[in-house]
């Protein structure tokens, strides 16, 4: 990860501690999770071929629970 992308991530993370992360910037960040997970899970070889031992629930699925 790029350091812009940890600041980010690092201020997320204390707005959602202090209370005050609002719903535009949690759905910013979990697209931007999101993508990174799919990059890393591409170039992982253990990841192509292991499979999930529990379910993980999709990104969509998540977003559509914030209201979008």
């Amino acid at each position: 990860m790029n350091p812009e992308l940890l600041a980010k991530i690092a201020a997320w993370r204390q707005k959602a501690i202090d209370g005050t992360l609002t719903k535009e910037e949690m759905v910013e960040a979990i697209k931007i999770i999101r993508e990174d997970r799919i990059s890393a899970f591409r170039a992982s070889e253990t990841g192509r071929k292991a499979k999930a031992h529990a379910v993980i629930p999709s990104a969509d699925d998540l977003l559509a629970e914030l209201g979008r």
